[in-house]
């Protein structure tokens, strides 16, 4: 057969012949597309005879799984019946982009999925309990993905043991006349393939190396809430506290067990000494409180404390500040606590203004964490 080829910079005719590509999978149909990484060669999953065509372009066995490729990371809800806070904050933040999640899950027959693929082939996007995703941040590949409207699993578009294309016709010297389309969306912006990383419960493990390194996969699968004040000695270490306490009460997990879930809180000053206990008000404000707050030590605000925070909480405007001079990239994470206005510095203060303080930042954290909740769970 003779291989149509589709350029993404064609305007007069692109939008026309993606929709013929897209029917044609559905229908049974080979296509190559770009993604960020490498180009793909994709099939309709829930088609037995075009997953078998893969496998023998791919010269790939039958236990050897292909990854599922999403047009919008939303669509990740279709496959899974459960994903872990992990799951859910790797898609949310990662996604689109060169990272492949192989996912547990262990009822395929409770997925969305499930009413489009037979059995068979239920079966086989599943093996072992798990099932690889993907959605690639590549325009083309995004809308004739989500155009296709069925399940696609793809793979990259060489053949066994060749390197993986980062161009439509190196993809071609391989499988030019074994598939019907090709989509030309020029050279990939990567020179890596995507990350694969396993998800096991609350713990991940990085299979392949790829586009995204090590470091930048946790910092991703990890939500860290930063609280910042002057001293690190009562306000913010007092809302680091409470936003612990609430946070595990919300999500039904005691407190200890938030780190390993992927949940850090942490605070710090921008005049901060290192190693300073909390003020004796703060203590025995969260002491009444039921919070022990002994374990306390001070730190600095710093550049990394501000690159690996999701969010970042000011007691004042001139907190918020402090963050963005040190890090304007920041700019957009960092807000104050309290939305109504700043929170005084109740140091030196008395019981009362310890309480008040320990009020209103209590008001706000409800706020937040509600925020912070919902953005976790409507991923």
């Amino acid at each position: 057969m003779q291989t149509i080829i589709i350029s993404t910079s064609d305007t007069n005719s692109y939008a026309r012949n993606l929709t013929a590509a897209a029917q044609a999978l559905r229908d049974g149909a080979l296509v190559v597309f770009p993604t960020e990484t490498v180009y793909g060669v994709a099939a309709n999953a829930a088609d037995a005879r075009a997953t078998a065509r893969l496998r023998e372009v791919k010269g790939r066995g039958t236990a050897q799984p292909f990854t599922v490729h999403l047009g919008q990371r939303a669509h990740a809800r279709r496959f899974l019946s459960a994903p872990s806070p992990v799951i859910r904050r790797l898609v949310r933040r990662a996604w689109p982009g060169p990272l492949t999640l192989i996912c547990e899950e262990r009822s395929p027959q409770d997925t969305e999925i499930a009413d489009i693929c037979p059995g068979e082939q239920l079966s086989a996007l599943y093996q072992d309990g798990t099932v690889g995703l993907r959605c690639p941040d590549h325009a083309a590949a995004a809308r004739f993905l989500t155009e296709a409207g069925v399940p696609v699993v793809a793979s990259s578009a060489n053949r066994r043991g060749g390197p993986p294309p980062v161009d439509v016709d190196a993809a071609l010297r391989d499988l030019g006349g074994l598939v019907e389309y090709a989509i030309d969306g020029g050279r990939t912006r990567h020179s890596a393939p995507s990350t694969i990383v396993a998800v096991h419960g609350d713990a991940w493990q990085v299979q392949r190396p790829g586009a995204l390194d090590e470091r930048t996969v946790a910092r991703l699968a990890n939500s860290e809430i930063l609280f910042v004040c002057t001293g690190n000695s009562c306000r913010s270490p007092m809302a680091e506290y409470l936003f612990r306490q609430g946070l595990a009460k919300r999500l039904g997990r005691p407190v200890e067990a938030l780190a390993a879930a992927g949940y850090r809180v942490s605070s710090a000053g921008t005049f901060a000494a290192l190693g300073a206990p909390a003020s004796a008000g703060a203590l025995e404000e969260l002491a009444r409180r039921k919070t022990d707050l002994r374990g306390h030590r001070s730190q600095p605000l710093s550049v990394e404390l501000v690159h690996r925070a999701e969010r970042i909480y000011a007691m004042s405007v001139e907190h918020r500040q402090a963050v963005v001079d040190l890090v304007p990239a920041a700019a957009g994470r960092v807000a104050l606590l309290d939305p109504v206005g700043p929170v005084p510095d109740p140091i030196g203060g008395s019981a009362d203004q310890y309480r008040q303080c320990a009020d209103q930042i209590e008001r706000a954290i409800g706020l937040r964490l509600k925020e912070f909740v919902d953005e976790d769970r409507n991923w």
